[in-house]
């Protein structure tokens, strides 16, 4: 089967580098499936998992934003944040998710809705990806 490889970097530098059969992540515009000799394209992700699929085993990452750029060979994922399941810290997230929903249940007028709102996107991805 082909492969094409896929790379995902952060500002903090490699998270991953490896030959998968094909690449599944949430693009602003949708859900994107990349296979080998995929058009090039560039696209910003969503606060999402990036699945990766080899043989019969699928991999996840939970992804915090970013971008994607495709060729017919590899895929590059630039990422705000990217984690493996086993990197994710399940207790520090569920805290990061109970803090933002009553931050976003609150009626105070100083709380910032949106950055309230990414952050239970963000801690729900990770929950989502560490099972």
């Amino acid at each position: 089967m082909k492969t094409l490889t896929v790379s995902v970097v952060t500002p903090d530098g490699p998270v991953l580098e490896d030959r998968f059969e094909m690449v599944s992540c949430r693009a602003e515009n949708g859900e994107l499936g990349i296979l080998p000799g995929h058009i090039p394209l560039v696209a910003p992700l969503t606060i999402s998992s990036v699945r990766l699929k080899r043989e019969n085993n699928t991999e996840q990452l939970a992804v915090n934003g970013g971008f994607l750029e495709v060729r017919p060979d590899k895929v590059t994922i630039l990422a705000q944040t990217a984690e493996k399941p086993s990197e994710i810290d399940v207790q520090r997230a569920k805290e990061a998710k109970e803090r933002a929903q009553r931050r976003l249940q609150s009626k105070q007028d100083d709380i910032d809705f949106k950055r309230a709102e990414l952050a239970l996107k963000r801690a729900i991805n990770r929950l989502d990806v560490s099972h």
